[in-house]
């Protein structure tokens, strides 16, 4: 399987995106509803699976959505393919305040296991897999879940440190009950969680 060894920058500090700058012919995947912007000459193209580019047949497409969708991604992913003559860019943002992390898969053996919905972007030919959390106590009780994404392949991916199923776990954890004799002298957060209401 060919990987597709692209180039990359990140800009920004908590709302951080990533631009990616594609040769003639190279491709990159995102994430349904990751595109930041994209210049002219790249084509977009919606594929149902991981955009991995194996062919698995209908039964292994329908496998692979399944797991995507237990790993909290979406069933179809979105394949940008630079169809120009020269060099162009696409850039890719999280949903969510937070970093981008990249990572070479290559440099960790090629696989990966990572927070389920944490899956930005990568390079076109790295596979999105399922892996289960062998320890059902561990998994319902130790806050990771039961599943987790497993990101094979020897390119690299763009991950997102804080995916909107751990900010809300933040928010509600910080959130200050409401406190006062009325809503107003509580926060809002606060109010939103209270059982006065």
């Amino acid at each position: 399987m060919t990987m597709d060894v692209i180039d990359y920058q990140v800009f920004g500090d908590d709302m951080q995106y990533v631009e990616v700058e594609l040769d003639p012919g190279e491709a990159a995947v995102g994430e349904a509803g990751a595109l930041y912007y994209m210049q002219d000459g790249i084509a977009m193209d919606t594929v149902f699976g991981d955009g991995s580019g194996r062919d698995d047949g209908v039964l292994g497409s329908l496998l692979g959505a399944g797991k995507r969708l237990l790993t909290g991604e979406s069933v179809f992913t979105t394949v940008f393919a630079n169809q120009s003559h020269g060099r162009r860019k696409v850039a890719f943002a999280a949903a969510t305040p937070g970093k981008i992390v990249p990572v070479h898969l290559l440099e960790l053996g090629g696989v990966l296991y990572a927070q389920k919905d944490s899956f930005l972007a990568g390079a076109k030919g790295v596979s999105l897999g399922l892996a289960w959390q062998k320890r059902i106590g561990t998994g319902l009780f130790g806050g990771e879940g039961l599943f987790f994404a497993k990101l094979t392949g020897p390119g690299r991916v763009w991950l997102q440190s804080l995916p909107l199923s751990r900010l809300a776990d933040r928010i509600v954890a910080a959130a200050p009950r409401a406190g006062g004799e009325s809503k107003e002298q509580g926060s809002l957060l606060g109010g939103l969680f209270s059982d006065k209401n």
